[in-house]
């Protein structure tokens, strides 16, 4: 399903959620209360005859996905949830409230098949019914958890190479990008450690490079236009040192590093994804700089600190910033990090060089959560970015929006073109506890929750994105629910058929 349709149709569905569920707990609250007889006598309700059938007689609604609340009316439902199993497409339902005649449940995910049953009462001859139509599972976009995990302690080992049972992550801040000639290849920053590798075929996480001579604080990768080099931002606090290291395709990116341009605290790179150049900061006197690599002599050498110009400043000072380039090579957005905004810088294709930017959505010093529109919105240290191509927009100037990770907001956050900042995925859950934070899967917004999420990468191919969740200390996947080989025998199963 293309994302901005799915947006639509889920902004709709909570609407609808929400309406359902405020429906749910009156009731519930009525069920409560009339579980036994009150100073006014009033009627219970009646509990579960077994001597008696238990019919189906209608449901609403009639589709959805995961997380949708569901009625289900008929006939001698008692008043007892422990006693009562609804099963949908072979799935169990998470049952909510009984109310005699009504059952309040929740859609399992991958329900596929989509048909109902209720099993109620002890023991292991309950008294079975089916509904005479199927429930229409419709499939969504939901999180789940790639690999990682954190024990009670947090103690669990750093950076453990291994498959994706085993294997556990770095406790930093993570930067991500696919691998331009191998899909399956996912790169990973982590702030401070070092560079890994997430082989998404082989399902193996194993070590690209370690911090050494050439760089200390590896913060965000990219490729040059050929995919044969990978540039690496390092930020050192010399202004000797190296700022963007350059690596060779050839051993994996493992081994040949060599400097590019050396300066003070650099956050971050990126190349320019039509003409080549490479772009860079200093988080120093937040400046930006411009580094041509189709004339630079990066085969053999070093290069020195005059080799690149300053074509900016954003602030004044220890302003923390990457720089993420629009596909067309158009504009860039500025993710300013630990001051809560987004800049644009619109490209001048005679010059070949980004101009002065200007305010896109947040405010500067002003931390906060609130979806609106340009500086009305509030962000809480924003960190990567990427850009999807909306169908919506077909025809349009512009037809792609930017998903990025709002760390301290524990979500993934949405920029328009038109600059109105949505919310994708994370603080969700509200039921459990009112924490927006935590380790949560399912549904994008009525259920995940992530834990200061700061990488973010995204295929195209197969509408997927991968989280780099710092405090979880996992990587974690959205996608749409993958129906898998197994559908027909976990239903079986399922319903003990």
């Amino acid at each position: 399903m293309e994302v901005k349709r799915f947006l639509i149709k889920e902004s709709r569905r909570f609407i609808r959620g929400m309406t359902l569920a405020l429906a749910v707990l009156v009731t519930a609250l009525c069920f409560v209360g009339c579980g036994e007889k009150d100073d006014d006598n009033q009627a219970t309700i009646p509990p579960f005859d077994s001597s008696q059938p238990v019919e189906i007689s209608d449901f609403t609604p009639k589709e959805g996905s995961v997380g949708q609340r569901l009625i289900i009316y008929g006939k001698n439902f008692g008043n007892d949830t422990e006693i009562i199993h609804v099963f949908i497409g072979g799935k169990e339902a998470k049952v909510i409230g009984v109310t005699g005649d009504a059952i309040y449940c929740i859609v399992p995910e991958k329900a596929f098949a989509g048909n109902i049953e209720i099993r109620i009462g002890d023991g292991e001859n309950p008294v079975v019914a089916a509904a005479a139509s199927s429930f229409a599972y419709q499939r969504k976009m939901v999180t789940s958890t790639l690999f990682g995990y954190r024990n009670e302690r947090d103690d669990q080992p750093n950076g453990n190479y291994a498959d994706f049972s085993q294997a556990t992550l770095f406790k930093n801040d993570s930067w991500m990008k696919f691998d331009p000639q191998n899909p399956n290849h996912l790169y990973i920053a982590f702030d401070g450690a070092e560079l890994s590798l997430i082989d998404l075929q082989e399902e193996r996480f194993s070590r690209v490079l370690a911090k050494g001579s050439n760089f200390d604080r590896v913060r965000s990768v990219d490729f040059t236009l050929d995919g044969q080099y990978m540039i690496i931002a390092n930020d050192q606090e010399g202004t000797e040192d190296p700022s963007t290291v350059i690596v060779p395709r050839q051993n994996n990116f493992m081994s040949g590093q060599q400097v590019l341009t050396r300066y003070r605290q650099c956050n971050g790179g990126s190349i320019h994804p039509i003409n080549g150049e490479l772009y860079f900061n200093s988080y120093e006197k937040g400046q930006f700089y411009r580094f041509d690599l189709a004339n630079a002599q990066y085969f053999g050498g070093t290069l020195g600190v005059k080799d690149y110009e300053e074509l900016f400043k954003i602030q004044d000072v220890n302003w923390e910033f990457n720089i993420r380039i629009h596909p067309s090579g158009n504009y860039a957005y500025i993710v300013v990090v630990n001051q809560h905004y987004i800049l644009r810088s619109d490209y001048n294709w005679n010059t070949k060089k980004f101009t002065p930017a200007y305010l896109v959505c947040g405010e500067s010093r002003a931390s906060g959560y609130l979806d609106a529109v340009g500086s009305a919105a509030r962000l809480n240290r924003p960190y990567q970015g990427v850009f999807v191509k909306n169908p919506e927009y077909a025809g349009r100037q512009d037809e792609y929006d930017f998903y990025f990770t709002d760390c301290n907001n524990h979500c993934i956050r949405i920029l328009t073109p038109d600059g109105l900042v949505s919310t994708f995925a994370g603080r969700g859950s509200t039921s459990l506890n009112t924490d927006v934070w935590g380790y949560v899967e399912g549904d994008l917004r009525l259920e995940t929750r992530f834990r200061d999420p700061t990488g973010l990468a995204y295929d195209e191919s197969t509408n997927t994105f991968y989280v780099g969740d710092k405090n979880n200390r996992r990587i974690r996947k959205i996608a749409m629910e993958d129906t898998g080989e197994e559908t027909e025998e976990e239903t079986e199963e399922g319903t003990g058929e």
